[in-house]
């Protein structure tokens, strides 16, 4: 009689026929996560859950939430366009409304810049940015960061390499906006609470001028040549325009009903023809025509837009949203939003990069 011996998979399968035999299948490359995109990408910081969202353009999805710390909310990118400078507060929010009073008190060992790598997505580094920075703009050179310091009525002039803190100023209550003159000879910082703007000279090391502006300023927009400027001025739903070389303001041009509209951002489209101002609770993006300060329309966006940035192609403008935790894609071409990216806890500033 002869045996013929049996394979020993079937062999194993027959011993286990009463279990069920299933034998396990290759991985394949449905089962692999799919490779995150390398597209252009814009960077929200989360005033409310300290982290930074990563938004792909291309897909419009949030692809990653990193922890920064406390309150981040103004946000550059550095002159390489390699790391991002961020403005960090131990200092609690304290809404409209708010009695501080009551609020906890500051934690300002949580104050600084971060220094945040973007190959990493690590903070490599974080500065002194003197008590509760908020927002700041980096010089002409890259060197020095020129920062608002809302709870001491300061701005303060820091250099990035050494960390240091060269000089600080007192200033009008409740500074926020900082902007860079195109030229680099002045540096102006917006005071919420005085209705005014301070302009820095950073050469001379002193305020050389105070220009009343109305009621909340927060943002400051130059026009490329350097003798225009447009700031807002939230409680009076307007946009002011400034004499740069006058240090005096000219004009306003109305949005629409106080504290209905309540202007919060100002930025220039890339060939500077367009102001773009968002409008917090007012929920819109207006564009103004900077040649003769029209309106040119208005979009709806969102919940209380706030900070605002241009994509690297220019197409596309970004809106953070902060009571609903998202970042609006408005195309510029038909003035329309098309996409919204979900953000983490109150998004505040925005930067886009390649």
């Amino acid at each position: 009689m002869r045996k013929f011996a049996l394979p020993i998979v079937a062999t194993t399968c027959l011993a286990f026929a009463a279990l069920g035999c299933k034998s396990t299948p290759a991985p394949t490359s449905e089962n692999k996560p799919a490779p995150e995109p390398t597209g252009p990408r814009v960077y929200a910081t989360n005033e409310v859950s300290g982290d930074l969202t990563i938004i792909d353009i291309g897909t419009a999805q949030n692809i990653a939430n990193v922890h920064l710390g406390k309150r981040p909310r103004g946000i550059h990118a550095s002159a390489d366009g390699k790391q991002l400078y961020i403005a960090l507060s131990g200092t609690p929010i304290a809404g409209p409304g708010v009695d501080e009073s009551t609020l906890p008190p500051p934690d300002h060992s949580a104050d600084g810049i971060a220094i945040f790598d973007l190959a990493t997505r690590k903070i490599v580094r974080t500065i002194p940015g003197g008590s509760d920075p908020e927002n700041f703009d980096v010089s002409k050179d890259g060197k020095k960061l020129f920062i608002s310091n809302e709870d001491i009525s300061a701005v303060s002039i820091i250099d990035i390499e050494s960390g240091t803190v060269e000089k600080s100023f007192k200033i009008g209550s409740e500074p926020e906006g900082v902007k860079v003159s195109p030229d680099g000879k002045e540096v102006w910082v917006t005071s919420e609470g005085t209705g005014e703007v301070s302009v820095l000279d950073p050469e001379k090391g002193k305020i050389i001028a105070t220009i009343k502006v109305g009621h909340r300023p927060r943002n400051i927009a130059f026009l490329p040549d350097g003798k225009t400027a447009f700031v807002n001025a939230e409680n009076d739903g307007n946009v002011v325009v400034v004499d740069v070389t006058k240090h005096k303001m000219t004009k306003t041009i109305k949005l629409g009903e106080p504290g209905v509209i309540k202007p919060m951002y100002v930025l220039l489209s890339p060939d500077a023809s367009k102001l773009y101002v968002s409008t917090g609770r007012g929920k819109k993006v207006f564009a103004i025509n900077t040649k003769d300060d029209s309106i040119l329309g208005s979009v709806e966006v969102g919940q209380r837009p706030w900070g605002m940035a241009l994509s690297p192609d220019e197409k596309t403008l970004f809106t953070a949203n902060g009571p609903s935790n998202d970042v609006s894609f408005v195309d510029l071409a038909s003035f329309t939003v098309t996409h919204k990216a979900k953000a983490s806890g109150g998004p505040w500033g925005l930067v886009a990069l390649p």
